[in-house]
């Protein structure tokens, strides 16, 4: 056994934290002491030894390590010349020499990962000189000024111990050939029947789409060809490229072809990675193992490939597989919407080139119509349930209209699975309007008043549900029914979200509470999720904190994930005034268009929500804040709006609602209100005790519960404090036993009183 010397060069981060680098090498390990960093290296070494046979070049028999101090003036570079910084930076590099066998002399720069050999030691300082000083001419002010930064390093040494002699023997594959990385990796594809079943109820089919099919099994059979299947969200894509590979894997058997094939997920590629260099390893035994395997794999939400395993596109898993690829050591299959197709051939023109593209589009109402009968007469042969022509006409009316961002089929069939689970698991044998009625309120929480149109809109009862809830503001009012009634009628745009609105006004007078109302009464019937999704603006007020709203790389922001979890919801994006201006720009797509594209082409849509932004902007000008019987008009709150916002964005929101500031009879109606949704509390209903609260306490908290600066708001901590606290402590004292009426009052000397009448 021979034993080859690398020299190690690490850096002290921190207190915690070393990063060593195997000079001569691009390996790089962090660990949290020497002996960690040592080990984690020599592992990776002998790892490479055992596997492959190989090991890196090393020849510097006594490394050494040489601290040189430079003067350099960083200079910025461009075709119309070189522009210099007026200082001049001292920046000190570390240098790794040593004799070699055969006499002569090896320099290593670490730092650009250059090195060259010299003859003579007296060679040394004027070529390190010159070496070193072109490499820093060459690179840009911001590497000048963070090389300024590196702490001073450490050199030590890792050994390899190797064999010579040795006869290699190719990974220990037997004639049955295990597939370790892929097998951890990827599934075999096809699945199994019971696989199958246990993913959806229906078939993989492509119905509608032979052509696609037919096209995709040419390219990837035929000519051996990297496909990519591109259409809109649901309009079939992994149908087509399922029922291709299950034609050429039914022929390969037949015809002994030897193909496989693999199902993977991006992610689960550098899940595993332990060290810097570990996933491209991975990358390079599974393309290996493929190629032995005969494989096709497909990639899943083929764009996250971009998102993987570098800081961007550049250093990805896909720029990784680029050159396996182009040169055909690597066969792969997968899909993407236009928008993602888009983003790759921006962020990464050579791997798309890669790919030879079938474009699927929209099916015709009638191609639609027959995919839903094939769906019908496969559940009734197999599940033993009927879905009803009826139904299937509803479910596409329903889906065309509150569905309009996705695509048919793959909208219809997500329906429809879901709906034979639900009735199977109910033991009913018939689909029909009502099931797919009920179905649709479970799904997205809209009321059958929207989703049946021979139910009539009751107009009155609309405005007295609102009145109920919104005490005070008829212009709150009269602006919310105008969005139920145009949403009834069907009359909203469908390329925008149902409505927006800025409620504007002073705080604690019912902005928030509007929000709720609304909420309830468009999206809260059937979802498990409450329907209002609230993001409080003011947590944004930087521009850099647009990725936490947004998102950026790989991880959605809380906006967008908010979203996709519940599209059908009211948007609440509360004090909106207090974002950064450059916030409101990411917003302007969201309200003209509804829909947010992020870099890598991924769609968040909107238009199945209610966008509601509250401010306080013009508050400042009313004389009596909070409440009173002065409130300023609307024309001071537009003039403060239009003042703090940029016009483009003000004309994108459809209705400016101004809150006036609360009377005095509304905040009695207020007090009642609140004091009303008490009786219904468990203490209350589960002992049968009738609350009755006499209007001298309803006076007496209307008037403490709200402050001239925050409106109603203190009138929870009233109730709470003043009612909820002392019934509770007689309750607990007063143990009820038996039905009956508590009187709950003011006294002259300003305590509560409580007063129990049992029923006889």
């Amino acid at each position: 056994m021979e034993k080859i010397i690398y020299p190690l060069l690490y850096y002290p981060i921190n207190e915690d934290t070393l990063l060593g680098q195997l000079v001569g090498t691009d390996i790089e390990a962090v660990d949290s002491s020497l002996a960690g960093l040592k080990k984690t290296l020599l592992s990776y070494l002998q790892k490479q030894y055992k596997k492959y046979d190989d090991y890196p070049p090393s020849e510097i028999q006594s490394p050494r390590l040489k601290m040189v101090e430079l003067q350099v003036r960083p200079s910025y570079r461009s075709q119309g010349g070189v522009f210099p910084l007026p200082d001049t930076l001292k920046i000190r590099l570390p240098i790794v020499y040593g004799a070699v066998e055969d006499g002569h002399y090896e320099c290593h720069i670490p730092t650009f990962r250059e090195n060259f050999f010299y003859y003579e030691p007296k060679q040394f300082d004027a070529l390190v000189q010159h070496a070193s000083l072109t490499l820093l001419n060459q690179a840009t002010p911001e590497k000048l000024y963070r090389l300024m930064r590196y702490p001073k390093p450490v050199l030590d040494h890792v050994e390899l111990r190797v064999n010579y002699e040795r006869e290699y023997f190719w990974g220990g594959w037997s004639h049955e050939r295990t597939y370790e990385v892929l097998n951890r990796l990827a599934e075999p594809y096809p699945p199994t029947k019971s696989q199958q079943r246990s993913l959806s109820v229906f078939p993989d089919a492509a119905w509608e789409r032979e052509e696609a099919v037919a096209q995709a099994m040419d390219k990837i059979a035929g000519t051996r060809s990297n496909v990519l299947i591109v259409g809109r969200s649901g309009t079939g894509k992994s149908a087509v490229l399922t029922a291709a590979l299950k034609r050429i894997s039914n022929q390969s058997r037949k015809q002994q072809l030897g193909y496989t094939f693999w199902r993977i997920m991006p992610q689960r590629i550098t899940a595993s990675a332990k060290y810097l260099g570990d996933w491209e390893e991975t990358v390079e035994t599974l393309v290996e193992e493929l190629s032995m395997a005969n494989g096709i794999i497909w990639v899943e939400q083929m764009v996250q490939l971009l998102q993987t395993g570098g800081e961007g596109p550049e250093d990805s898993v896909a720029a990784f597989l680029m050159n396996f690829l182009q040169q055909g050591k690597l066969h792969m299959v997968g899909e993407a919407t236009p928008q993602e197709l888009e983003s790759m051939r921006r962020l990464l023109p050579g791997f798309a080139e890669a790919f030879q593209v079938i474009e699927i589009g929209e099916l015709t109402e009638q191609q639609v119509s027959k995919v839903m009968n094939e769906l019908a007469n496969y559940a009734a042969q197999n599940l033993k349930v009927d879905i009803l022509p009826e139904a299937r006409e509803l479910v596409y009316r329903l889906l065309l209209r509150y569905h309009p961002y996705a695509s048919f089929p793959g909208k219809a069939v997500s329906f429809l699975g879901q709906s034979l689970n639900e009735a199977r698991s109910r033991q009913e044998r018939q689909i029909g309007k009502t099931e797919v009625i009920r179905n649709f309120i479970q799904q997205t929480g809209l009321p059958e008043l929207f989703l049946r149109d021979e139910l009539p809109l009751d107009q009155k009862a609309l405005k007295s549900h609102f009145e109920a809830r919104i005490i005070g503001q008829p212009q709150a009012v009269d602006a919310l029914t105008r969005v139920v009634k145009i949403f009834k009628a069907g009359l909203n745009n469908p390329h925008r979200p149902i409505a927006s609105f800025l409620f504007a006004g002073p705080t604690g007078v019912g902005k928030t509470a509007s929000v709720k109302a609304l909420s309830e009464y468009f999206f809260g019937k059937g979802q498990r999720q409450s329907p209002l999704i609230r993001i409080d603006m003011s947590e944004f007020q930087h521009p850099e904190q647009l990725t936490r709203l947004i998102g950026a790389g790989r991880q959605p922001g809380q906006l967008v994930k908010e979203v996709r979890e519940r599209p059908f919801s009211v948007l609440l994006l509360d004090e909106v005034e207090k974002a950064d201006l450059s916030i409101f720009d990411a917003l302007l797509g969201l309200l003209d268009e509804g829909v947010l594209v992020d870099a890598y082409g991924r769609e968040t849509n909107f238009r199945n929500t209610i966008v509601i932004m509250t401010s306080n902007l013009g508050a400042s000008n009313r004389s009596v804040p909070g409440f009173g019987d002065k409130y300023p008009d609307a024309a001071a709150y537009r003039s403060a709006v239009e003042r703090h916002f940029r016009p483009e964005f003000v004309n994108r929101i459809d209705e400016l609602v101004v809150f006036e500031s609360l009377k005095a009879k509304d905040i009695l109606k207020i007090t009642e209100k609140e004091l009303e949704g008490l009786k219904g509390r468990e203490g209350f209903q589960k002992t049968g005790l009738e609350v009755q609260f006499e209007p001298a306490l309803v006076h007496y908290l209307a008037r403490i519960g709200f402050d001239e600066r925050y409106g109603a708001r203190p009138l929870q901590r009233a109730l709470e404090d003043h009612v909820v606290m002392p019934v509770a402590r007689w309750m607990l004292k007063h143990p009820v036993d038996r039905p009956g009426r508590l009187i709950i009052g003011w006294s002259d000397r300003q305590q509560l009183t409580l007063n129990y009448l049992p029923k006889k």
